[in-house]
Order: structure tokens, then C-alpha cells, then sequence
């Protein structure tokens, strides 16, 4: 018995759904720096792992906070924006801590999304029956500098 070819879906959504470019890359070392240009913080050295098709949308689940300790304070809310990266089944599998930006939107599409960074949370998902790959984020805080 032959099992169930998800080929011809996994085409549409392709054309229909992956619409942006998406770039994983590999983490440099040292933290996060702010950029004064765009006003984002961003990864130093990044290495490239993948870029191609793709589309970021925000997860179902409503984000949450977590303590986060600090000298002066007994802890700091920082927000969970829990995100969702969809690319071609051919994409390889992220990693945990690769980080994930938008290079390009389609015509018509969102460019508040360019050069936004999220950080891979879980390995992209695998499974017997699928049609689009699927990767679970967490937007980059994209805090402004004090100082």
C-alpha cells in the first residue's frame, strides 16, 4: 500500500506561501551589537548555513514572560514573541541557536520583516507526512540602547 504524496500540496504552498527570502546562519561569537543605522541589534560574524524561500509567521501561542535575574532587581520581564519560519522540505534542518533573518520581501509584503533576526528554539521539525518544513523562533529583543 502506498502511503500518502504530499507533492503536489507542498508545490502550492511553495508558490503560495514561501514568498520571502530567508537566511539561517550560524551564531559568531560575542553578544548581540547595536546598530545606530537601523536601530536593530544584530549578530557580529554571522556564518552562513542556508538562504532561499521562505516565510515567517507568528505562532499560534500567545508569547510569554520569563524572570530574568539582574543586580538591582530581583528579576526583569523579558517577552517571548514565539515565531514560526516555514521553508521547502529540501531545506536542511536548523539547529538550536542559529539565527534566522529576513533578506528580502516579496512585492506588496511587509518590510518591517527585513533584516529582522529571530533565534532557532528547537530543531526544525521532521516528520513522516509533511509538505513545508517548520521551524520554531524567538524574535530577537530589539531593545533601544540607554546610555
Amino acid at each position: 500500500m502506498a502511503g500518502l504524496d504530499l507533492s503536489g500540496v507542498a508545490a502550492f504552498l511553495e508558490g503560495f506561501i514561501l514568498l520571502d527570502t530567508l537566511r539561517f546562519s550560524q551564531p559568531g561569537s560575542g553578544q548581540p551589537v547595536f546598530n545606530d543605522t537601523t536601530g536593530l541589534y544584530e549578530y557580529p560574524d554571522l556564518d552562513p548555513f542556508w538562504e532561499g524561500t521562505g516565510a515567517v509567521f507568528p505562532a499560534a501561542t500567545t508569547g510569554g514572560v520569563t524572570g530574568l535575574p539582574v543586580a538591582s532587581m530581583p528579576w526583569v520581564d523579558e517577552t517571548r514573541s514565539r515565531y514560526r519560519a516555514f521553508t521547502p522540505l529540501a531545506a536542511p534542518v536548523a539547529e538550536r541557536g542559529m539565527i534566522v533573518t529576513v533578506v528580502q520581501v516579496h512585492p506588496g509584503g511587509d518590510l518591517q520583516l527585513l533584516n529582522r533576526q529571530w533565534t532557532v528554539q528547537d530543531p526544525s521539525a521532521a516528520g513522516t507526512v509533511g509538505a513545508l518544513r517548520i521551524t520554531g523562533m524567538d524574535q530577537v529583543q530589539q531593545t533601544r540602547e540607554t546610555g
